[in-house]
């Protein structure tokens, strides 16, 4: 398989991800604001989780971008990486619908804690396909990004069943190291 074959299926996956999320929002039920406000947990949960699958399409984008080729191995933890994704429409219909309550905001953790886990995985079957010298080697480097992310992500989980705003946060900052775009494999490709 060709690595823009690869490119062109995860990208379709990720556009039906995100359609499905945007039909499980609810319509409002009357006309005014209070109407509004009631279904703003479901939107700001699907916000958030747009900006995450937002930020994978993005990444993967980049990957692959700096990826030269591919295998049997990094085709399997490119389908890791998408059942993962596929599971964010679920878990945020769940805790959209359910607010601050501890079971959906912590399993909403495990979900995106496992997503990034795959996704290193994927980074790691490519660069053991490529070499660590690779453009891809060179850009990721140590990857301290990833390792904060999935140090915030195994805090917010148990912090969920203290405090799920907390966890909330957490997931949020998460967002926002990522929401700004990650120059080093650009850089790196440009060189």
């Amino acid at each position: 398989m060709t690595k823009s074959r690869l490119e062109a299926f995860s990208d379709g996956v990720i556009a039906i991800i995100m359609t499905v999320m945007v039909l499980e929002l609810k319509v409002p039920h009357g006309t005014d604001l209070a109407a509004l406000a009631a279904v703003s947990p479901q939107f700001l949960t699907y916000l958030l989780s747009f900006v995450f699958i937002a930020i994978y399409w993005n990444n993967h984008h980049h990957l692959l971008h700096a990826t030269e080729r591919v295998n049997g191995v990094i085709l399997w933890a490119n389908m890791h990486l998408l059942f993962w994704l596929s599971l964010v429409p679920f878990v945020t219909a769940w805790m959209g619908e359910n607010g601050s309550v501890p079971l959906p905001t912590a399993i909403y953790g495990v979900v995106l804690l496992m997503a990034a886990i795959a996704f290193t995985i994927l980074v790691n079957a490519i660069l053991a396909l490529q070499g660590k010298n690779s453009v891809l080697g060179r850009a990721v480097g140590r990857d301290y990004k990833g390792k904060v992310s999935l140090v915030i992500y195994i805090a917010a989980i148990p912090l969920a069943f203290v405090h799920q705003t907390v966890a909330h946060v957490l997931f949020v900052v998460v967002a926002l190291i990522w929401l700004a775009p990650d120059p080093r494999i650009e850089s790196q490709i440009s060189k």
